[in-house]
């Protein structure tokens, strides 16, 4: 019997467990947990992860995918011994607990496995295969019982805990117990005292043989009744409130982000804002990322706002995070929240039309410093609502708009944010934007009237660059101070981009021998898309005709098109992308 010599002084061990039919997951739903538990910063010294497997220390996890492709499903594990860093050999305590489990199931397993160093205690994430040890070509599915997931893969973990760091003393228990008295999350405690609790609620008449845990039971339903999540009915019995385990869960989630941002800042002060639907949306630098739930790859970003708040923000499931780098600037908005260019966008739309030259019109008339970099955000926007059928344009520089934009463009947005949606706006920090050629996020503050900029905090930080900034461009011949006042020269961003694209196109002309070929606004380009490159004024795709290539404006839609033919039209800063039979894919 699984665990049957464990007794109360046996080492503790979590084990998170996630069952994953992989048909119905994503398509490269393995890549991506293997990519995220291999990812930087969860080794000892802040290192990249290392995969290992029973017997190698670098574990090829494109090898192992593969070895798995026709799985029906995947098994993924979290180990956390409590006293997890009092173990010298993470790598040897799984390879010993997987070896049990091959007896226990009676068949070999397929598994690789990763370290992971970067919190309080560590822990190691276990990918099994979900096929038995057998030949490939007798492999059958591996099926294991819900009992021994939920009980016994955790008894046989304690076992090995056990053997290896020998049995809790009175005084390790002692002082684990003590620990969980005050602390803000559900604890075994809590555990406790929900299997204890009856119809009558909880009696802690003195139970002789066991004072020491009576006396912490009873020290924690203090500490419940004190935040009001329990209510002592006479001197030895209590009524926990309905919901309680659910309220400490949220409780200890919050504790566990307010702590991650107190790390992440490193003594920065900043007001924390934990809120995974924010109100209003959430600008400025990427101060830290990770998983908030490293089970369901679900990620999370501490933002050093531009309003001098620290935001703690989950992410939706399956975003990315290597592509938000750290330092870089991000925005993040709540889904369904509706967006000034669509409502600038429904403001001058006349008799269901909008029109670029009517906008640019309209823009001199109010001294905007860049009407034309205005009006390529609203031209970005359009073609974008333009690929999911919402607006539709019959000209260049003018759109069919829909009297209801503005339901549909929320409704929209809801459907494809999952709840928030992320927009990396630089992948350049701050610093290396200020004498950046080209057009940066800094920039487009320079445009815009500052006016979200705290005056603390990254907010005080940003307006010092826009100052440096202005400097720069001033030796550039692209801006001048009169007095306090900057002032900027027309067009600026136009200028800054174009200036961008020349130097990366000479310095790609010499390394690739093909000339570089400028795409003007409203021409069609044609190539193989070779690379994505990352430049000061953004992602830009490079097209390759043969003899010439081409730097045109990067978007998620053609990077599946990697090798391939593709055509494109540039509008402005916009792009309309044909690849192959979908013509007319916009962005």
């Amino acid at each position: 019997m699984v665990g049957q010599r464990l007794g109360p002084n046996a080492r503790r061990v979590v084990i998170k467990s996630r069952f994953v039919v992989l048909r119905r997951a994503s398509p490269n739903s393995a890549a991506v947990h293997l990519r995220y538990i291999e990812r930087d910063g969860v080794t000892r010294d802040g290192q990249k992860g290392q995969a290992y497997g029973a017997d190698t220390d670098v574990a090829d996890l494109k090898v192992f995918q593969e070895r798995g492709q026709n799985d029906r499903h995947q098994f993924r594990f979290i180990v956390s011994v409590e006293d997890g860093l009092e173990l010298e050999d993470l790598k040897g305590f799984t390879r010993q607990l997987m070896r049990q489990m091959q007896i226990d199931l009676e068949t070999r397993l397929d598994w690789v496995a990763v370290d992971h160093w970067d919190t309080d205690n560590p822990h190691t994430h276990i990918v099994l295969n979900g096929h038995t040890g057998g030949p490939a070509s007798g492999r059958e599915d591996l099926v294991i019982a819900p009992d021994y997931m939920a009980h016994g893969m955790r008894l046989r973990a304690s076992e090995i805990a056990t053997e290896w760091l020998g049995p809790r003393t009175e005084a390790e228990i002692r002082q684990s117990l003590l620990r969980e008295v005050d602390q803000q999350r559900f604890t075994s405690l809590d555990q406790a005292l929900i299997r204890q609790a009856g119809v009558h609620g909880i009696d802690l008449t003195d139970n002789q043989q066991d004072r020491q845990r009576q006396n912490a039971l009873r020290a924690r339903l203090q500490r419940l009744e004190s935040m009001g999540l329990a209510e002592r009915t006479n001197a030895n019995r209590w009524k926990l409130q309905p919901g309680m385990a659910a309220t400490l869960g949220l409780m200890g989630q919050r504790e566990e982000a307010l702590e991650t941002v107190r790390r992440v800042l490193k003594g920065q002060w900043r007001e924390p804002a934990i809120d995974d639907r924010p109100n209003s949306p959430v600008i400025g630098r990427i101060a830290g990322k990770g998983l908030a739930d490293e089970l369901h790859d679900r990620g999370y970003l501490v933002i050093d706002g531009i309003d001098g708040r620290a935001h703690y923000l989950k992410l939706p499931v399956g975003t990315d995070l290597t592509q938000l780098p750290v330092h870089g600037i991000v925005e993040a908005r709540p889904a369904g929240q509706e967006k000034q260019v669509d409502r600038h966008i429904a403001t001058i739309a006349r008799d269901g039309l909008y029109k670029t030259a009517d906008h640019v019109v309209q823009l001199k008339q109010v001294n905007n410093p860049d009407p034309q970099f205005t009006v390529d955000v609203h031209v970005r926007r359009l073609e974008a609502l333009r690929r999911v059928g919402i607006v539709e344009r019959i000209a260049d520089g003018v759109w069919k708009v829909p009297p209801n934009l503005l339901h549909m463009t929320r409704q929209h947005d809801v459907q494809r944010s999952s709840g928030l949606s992320v927009e990396l706006r630089s992948y350049l920090p701050i610093d290396k934007q200020v004498r950046a050629v080209g057009a940066t996020w800094l920039d487009e503050q320079l445009v815009g009237d500052g006016s979200a900029l705290a005056s603390q905090g990254f907010g005080a930080q940003v307006s010092k660059a826009m100052r440096e900034r202005v400097d720069f461009l001033a030796t550039q011949g692209l801006a001048e101070w009169r007095g306090q006042r900057a002032v900027l020269v027309n067009n600026l961003l136009a200028t800054l981009r174009e200036r961008d694209l020349t130097a990366a196109g000479k310095a790609l002309e010499a390394q690739t021998g093909h000339r570089y070929h400028p795409v003007h606004n409203g021409s069609q380009v044609s190539g193989i898309y070779r690379q994505r490159i990352q430049l000061a004024s953004g992602p830009f795709a490079i097209l390759d005709d043969g003899m010439h290539f081409s730097l045109v404006p990067w978007r998620p839609v053609v990077e599946h098109r990697l090798g391939q033919q593709v055509s494109a039209i540039s509008h402005d800063q916009s792009v309309t992308w044909q690849l192959g039979r979908r013509r007319g894919t916009g962005i």
